[in-house]
């Protein structure tokens, strides 16, 4: 299955945003952080982005989130817990200040370089795909007020779905939360109460410490999941699988999207 990206291409440069228009095409992520990364102001612009103040448009560009930083949208395959294997189309929305150090995302930290997009477009395109089916991601979507969004979806007949941090309050209405906390910025007890999936990143074993700590503050019907992270699985896999095995209110998550080569 080839990757159809909507992708939003943006550049911020000293402050000033320039829209280079939206293109369709297979890749389009690693050429904006390439271009970050050669830019120095694109650098300092993203040390910048430590703050959800600095992170979040001005009221009259989100328009109480009637817009939205698009960074691309595609449809595809669930590839990760509960839902794995499931058709979806996927929303990547820009701007993120929680900074995990093995993120396969970091392009979208920086909302400056997508420039605010319509939701009304948005949710037209996810609508027309068979799945009815939305999945928003981030980037940390939590920073946007996203009840008109979710509005939108229901009004069309789409589900929707995000995954989040859980950083920040959650606005819109769900039908699933996957919550997937990181330590340098824990989730709010507002999140963790209302989530439907706690999936946890594992990449060593005192990890699992900060895994049972939230499983001791999610509600009771909320589905537990280990996801070894990436580039470690084969080194953890042993002592992951012992664990849940040992463990077994835990599930094991894997990245199967990775294996089915599709985004």
């Amino acid at each position: 299955m080839k990757r159809k990206t909507i992708a939003n291409t943006g550049f911020a440069s000293g402050g000033v945003t320039c829209k280079l228009g939206a293109l369709c095409f297979v890749t389009s992520s690693v050429l904006v952080d390439s271009f970050v990364l050669r830019n120095p102001l694109e650098r300092k612009a993203r040390k910048r982005y430590r703050s959800k103040s600095c992170m979040m448009k001005t009221s009259d560009i989100l328009q109480n989130g009637r817009m939205l930083p698009l960074m691309e949208e595609f449809y595809t395959l669930q590839g990760e817990g509960h839902n794995m294997g499931l058709a979806a189309y996927f929303i990547r929305v820009g701007g993120c200040d929680v900074g995990c150090r093995w993120c396969d995302s970091k392009a979208s930290w920086n909302a400056d370089l997508f420039p605010p997009v319509s939701a009304d477009e948005i949710a037209d395109r996810a609508a027309a795909f068979p799945a009815k089916t939305v999945v928003v991601t981030g980037g940390e979507p939590s920073l946007y007020p996203l009840d008109y969004f979710t509005e939108l979806l229901h009004s069309k007949g789409v589900k929707t779905m995000i995954e989040t941090s859980g950083a920040y309050l959650l606005s819109g209405k769900w039908d699933w939360i996957c919550l997937s906390p990181k330590k340098n910025a824990p989730p709010k007890m507002q999140v963790l109460q209302a989530a439907h999936e706690l999936k946890v990143i594992i990449q060593e074993q005192n990890d699992l410490i900060w895994a049972e700590e939230n499983a001791s503050l999610v509600n009771e019907r909320c589905l537990l999941y280990l996801q070894p992270e990436w580039r470690v699985s084969e080194k953890i896999m042993s002592w992951l699988t012992d664990y849940v095995m040992q463990y077994p209110k835990w599930r094991i998550s894997l990245q199967s999207h990775k294996y089915m080569h599709i985004p």
